[in-house]
């Protein structure tokens, strides 16, 4: 279950809140604020204020025991592995059934090695940004 959505440019509230602001999104190799910048939140990006602010969308639920993990990353993934594509890699991690190319040298936990899959798996599908990952298993003591 996704607990945030991405703050693209060509998302309706998105772009309504920047162009109310007085900024405009420009299709630019993807839509991006004043053809700059493919996200409309940032907490850097100076120069694009008042257009692109910092102020998160926060989701607050309670884990129950069915959670298994939670995935942080970044657009680099987002952009080019679906949320279903990415917890089956994970829960496949997680079982042992995948490992990571650097599995071997880095001596990693599952969940560390369930984010190194990931990362090669958008690096394998052409992801064109810079790509993070964080795999928390959770419900483990």
């Amino acid at each position: 279950m996704p607990l945030s959505f991405d703050h693209k440019p060509d998302r309706p509230d998105e772009l309504e809140r920047v162009e109310a602001a007085g900024g405009r999104v420009i299709n630019w190799n993807g839509y991006r604020v004043l053809g700059v910048l493919a996200t409309s939140r940032s907490i850097g990006d100076q120069y694009l204020k008042p257009f692109v602010i910092c102020k998160p969308e926060v989701t607050v639920r309670e884990v129950t025991n069915g959670d298994e993990f939670l995935i942080l990353a970044s657009d680099g993934l987002w952009d080019v592995v679906s949320n279903e594509v990415a917890c089956r890699v994970v829960r496949r991690c997680l079982n042992g059934q995948i490992r990571s190319k650097t599995a071997d040298v880095l001596n990693q936990n599952r969940a560390s090695e369930a984010a190194a899959v990931l990362v090669e798996l958008a690096m394998s599908r052409g992801s064109k940004d810079n790509i993070s990952v964080i795999v928390v298993e959770l419900g483990k003591t």
